[in-house]
C-alpha cells in the first residue's frame, strides 16, 4: 500500500529568499534548507517570528549550499530547540561556517532585535559540532529505506541538489541551480524524480550568452578607464567573487583589458576564496588544468586586496582610473555602500550590477533607474552610469530551467515552482504546463501538500 507524506513550504514561495521547507516522511521531519529572508535589510522582522513548526522535533536538516538565504536562520533554528543532524557537502560546511559567522557581525550592529542570544560563537559552533558532510553520490542514510543523495547543481562551491528516495519514489529539491557553463565550477548534473521542488529566480528571462557577457564586461571597463572615472562593482562575496576574480585573470592574461589599479574590498570575499584554493577538485576541468600549470587564478597584476579597515579607506584616495570589487551584491551593507556614496554623483565612474537585485534593495531602486537614492545615512544624486550584465547570474535563466526538467519530463510526476518574485514563478509555471504538459504549480507561503510514496 503506497505511503503518505506531507511537504510544507514553511518560507521561500513568491520571494526569492528565505528557503525553507519541511518533509514529514517514513515518520520522520526533515528540513530542506533553513534561510534568511532578505529585502532592504539583513534583520528584517520576519526572520525573528517564531518557526511554524517545533524545532524540537525535527530530525534533520539538508542544506543545499552555502548562501545566506539557505543557511541564515539556522541559529536561531538551534536556539529554539533544533537538536537533529545537519546534512550538506563538505565545501558548503566550511562556507557556511564563515557566512554564520559574518552574518553574526552584521546582526550584532542592529538595533531593533536583541540577536545576540541568538547569533553568537556558542549556537554556531553547536550547529557545526552535529553537521555532517558526504562528497557528490556518496548515498547516506536518514532512517530505515530513506536514502539521500547530492549531485552537483553548478550554483556556487559545493552546491548540491538534494535527492531523497523513498520506497522506489524520489523527491528533489534543486536548492539553486548553476547558470551553466561557468567560468569555474562543472556543470549541473541532470538528475530523475517523481516530485521536483525547483527555484525560479530568473524563471521569467534569459541572460546573455557567455561571450556577450565577457564582450560587455571589457566595453564597460575599457569605458571607466577612458573617461578616467571608477568601475564600481557590488558583488556577492561568494561565488560572484571568484568568478570575477577567474574571468578578469583571463582577460589581462590575454591582453583584452588594461592594466590598471583594481582592489577587491570585501573581507569575506577573502576568506571565502581561500575555501575554493582548497576545494579546487569541485572546479571544472579547465579551470583545474589552468591551477595544475600553476596559474593562480584569483591574483592578477594590478589586484590589491584591502583586508582591513585601513586599507578600505585609503582607496577613495587613488587616483581614477580604478576598478572597485566589494560586497554586498544588492548594496545592502557592507563596504560598497560606501564606495557608492563617493561615486554615485560622479558622472565620470561607473556602477556595475552583476548579480540578482531583490525588490526594496538599493541596487534595485539603481537597476531601475532612481536617480537620488540613500546611501550611508545621507540622500545622494545618481550621476553616475549604471550598467548592469545578466550573464554573471549564478542561476539558470528560463530556458536553462525549462531544459533541466525537460529532462526529467518522462517521469516526474508534480512540480513545485518555488523562490522566485510571483511573476517569474508564475511564468515557469504556464511554461512548464504549455511546452511540457507537466503538473506544475507554485505553492504559497504555509501550504502543504500531501504525496504518494
Amino acid at each position: 500500500m503506497p505511503e503518505r507524506a506531507k511537504l510544507t513550504f514553511c518560507s521561500g514561495t513568491g520571494v526569492v529568499t528565505g528557503a525553507n521547507f519541511l518533509l514529514e516522511i517514513a515518520g520522520l521531519k526533515i528540513l530542506i534548507d533553513c534561510g534568511m529572508i532578505q529585502g532592504n535589510k539583513m534583520a528584517e522582522d520576519a526572520n525573528w517570528e517564531p518557526f511554524t513548526y517545533d524545532p524540537a522535533t525535527i530530525n534533520a536538516l539538508i542544506v543545499t549550499h552555502g548562501h545566506v538565504d539557505h543557511i541564515g536562520r539556522i541559529p536561531k533554528l538551534v536556539h529554539d530547540g533544533f537538536r537533529g543532524t545537519i546534512y550538506s557537502t563538505h565545501p558548503t560546511k566550511e562556507i557556511s561556517e564563515i557566512m554564520l559567522q559574518d552574518t553574526a557581525f552584521i546582526l550584532s550592529h542592529d538595533r531593533e532585535h536583541d540577536l545576540k542570544k541568538i547569533y553568537n560563537n556558542q549556537i554556531i559552533s553547536q550547529a557545526l559540532g552535529s553537521w555532517k558532510t558526504f562528497d557528490y553520490h556518496e548515498t547516506f542514510s536518514l532512517g530505515e529505506g530513506l536514502k539521500v543523495e547530492f549531485s552537483d547543481a553548478g550554483h556556487i562551491l559545493g552546491s548540491a541538489t538534494v535527492k531523497i528516495e523513498y520506497r522506489g519514489k524520489t523527491i528533489v529539491f534543486t536548492g539553486d541551480l548553476g547558470n551553466s557553463p561557468s567560468p569555474l565550477l562543472r556543470d549541473t548534473e541532470m538528475v530523475q524524480a517523481d516530485y521536483l521542488v525547483t527555484e525560479s529566480v530568473y524563471g521569467d528571462r534569459n541572460h546573455d550568452d557567455k561571450d556577450t557577457r565577457r564582450q560587455k564586461l571589457v566595453e564597460i571597463i575599457q569605458d571607466a578607464v577612458k573617461q578616467k572615472g571608477a568601475l564600481v562593482i557590488p558583488i556577492f562575496s561568494l561565488e560572484r567573487s571568484q568568478e570575477l576574480l577567474f574571468e578578469i585573470n583571463d582577460l589581462i592574461e590575454n591582453n583584452r583589458i588594461p592594466l590598471v589599479p583594481f582592489f577587491l574590498d570585501s573581507p569575506l570575499a577573502i576568506k571565502l576564496t581561500a575555501v575554493f584554493k582548497k576545494y579546487s577538485r569541485y572546479f571544472n576541468e579547465r579551470a583545474q588544468k589552468m591551477i595544475n600549470s600553476g596559474n593562480d587564478v584569483f591574483m592578477f597584476p594590478g589586484l590589491r586586496v584591502t583586508l582591513e579597515t585601513e586599507e578600505s579607506k585609503m582607496i577613495v584616495r587613488m587616483p581614477n582610473p580604478k576598478i572597485i570589487i566589494a560586497g554586498s551584491g544588492m548594496s545592502t551593507g557592507g563596504r560598497i555602500i560606501h564606495h557608492e556614496h563617493n561615486h554615485l554623483p560622479d558622472p565620470k565612474s561607473i556602477i556595475l550590477l552583476i548579480g540578482y537585485q531583490s525588490m526594496g534593495t538599493l541596487g534595485r531602486k539603481l537597476q531601475e533607474g532612481v536617480k537620488r537614492v540613500r546611501v550611508a545615512g545621507e540622500e545622494v544624486s545618481v550621476r553616475a552610469r549604471v550598467a548592469a550584465i545578466d550573464g554573471y547570474s549564478g542561476h539558470k535563466d528560463s530556458d536553462g530551467l525549462l531544459d533541466f526538467i525537460q529532462n526529467m519530463s518522462d517521469r516526474v510526476r508534480k512540480i513545485f515552482v518555488v523562490m522566485g518574485e510571483p511573476r517569474s514563478s508564475l511564468f515557469l509555471v504556464q511554461k512548464l504546463r504549455d511546452y511540457l504538459g507537466l503538473d506544475a504549480r507554485a505553492p504559497i507561503a504555509g501550504e502543504s501538500v500531501e504525496l504518494e510514496f
